[in-house]
């Protein structure tokens, strides 16, 4: 590949070669885990959709994060997958913005989802009486939108911005692109670049974790002074939200962290800190929102055993 150092157009993902004694290896545990995150997400995005009881804000929640889990491993996976396989690691610098476009609009979708969850349980058990008027599906239709069409907007004005950056290296220090590490190869200024990023990052990131705890110190407060019945069915509504929050946050900060330190660790360490938030996250939420609300499961549970009927029949 010809490379002009005054203009790059082409990068090399580096973070493959450390990862080349084992790279089968790699591709099918890589190969597993999406698929198990293709099919636990289809799975509960169908019982959602084919039972017409689910169809309720909390439902329509879940499935919007489910599909945004499905968005966001679809960015990184299948270019994964076939990096693995090939002898080099190349992509267009155009590609490599638009990987991170959507990998940084997917977690920032993820938060703001997120914090509509929150909002709907903190007015469903906070507020029960005003749910119905405060939460109609033309809201949830509004806050739908506003989860994934304001971050596009914001992602996408940093990946223009990336894009202007005048590059003179093309060894990306990754398996993946994003938008700080394509930044780092620039032989110009990035402090507009970085001001941004930063600017995005307290944005995506701040408000919907402050509204999340400060609606859970609400729900927590009318739990405690309700009843026993009532709370159990408070947490088991809130629980699952609460435990995909915290994932989702740990493993974001995990990806911030590995952003300043990646010189300093094992490469394989690297890696799978760079996709902890790409992984655990799109696995966990169809397995815990299938298991822990009651709704969820009574439905897989009489989908599979229909299946199983009609089999022995």
């Amino acid at each position: 590949m010809d490379y002009d150092l005054t203009n790059v157009t082409y990068l090399s993902l580096e973070g493959h070669v450390e990862l080349e004694r084992y790279r089968y290896v790699y591709f099918f545990l890589c190969l597993v885990v999406y698929l198990l995150i293709i099919c636990c997400n289809l799975v509960v995005l169908s019982v959602i959709h084919m039972n017409k009881s689910l169809h309720e804000p909390m439902y329509i929640f879940i499935a919007a994060l489910l599909c945004n889990s499905l968005f966001g491993t679809a960015a990184l996976y299948p270019k994964l997958l076939v990096d693995f396989l090939s002898e080099s690691q190349i992509v267009s610098r155009e590609a490599c913005i638009f990987q991170a476009f959507l990998i940084y609009t997917y977690a920032a979708a993820e938060f703001t989802l997120l914090s509509a969850m929150a909002y709907d349980r903190y007015v469903s058990i906070c507020k029960p009486l005003q749910y119905v008027t405060l939460v109609k599906m033309s809201t949830v239709r509004k806050l739908l939108f506003i989860c994934w069409f304001v971050p596009s907007c914001e992602i996408g004005v940093g990946g223009i911005l990336t894009y202007q950056l005048n590059l003179c290296k093309f060894k990306l220090n990754r398996i993946y692109c994003n938008n700080s590490a394509i930044a780092k190869l620039s032989c110009g200024g990035t402090s507009a670049k970085t001001t941004y990023g930063m600017i995005i990052f307290s944005i995506a990131v701040f408000p919907p974790v402050i509204f999340v705890i400060y609606s859970y110190i609400g729900i927590l407060i009318v739990c405690l002074k309700s009843s026993k019945e009532s709370r159990r069915k408070a947490l088991q509504t809130c629980f699952p939200h609460l435990i995909i929050f915290t994932s989702f946050t740990c493993t974001s900060c995990f990806e911030v962290i590995y952003g300043r330190l990646d010189t300093n660790i094992p490469q394989l360490a690297a890696m799978v800190l760079s996709v902890e938030n790409l992984v655990i996250p799109p696995l966990l939420n169809p397995i815990v929102y299938g298991l822990k609300l009651q709704g969820i499961l009574n439905c897989i549970k009489k989908m599979f055993l229909k299946n199983k009927t009609h089999i022995v029949f």
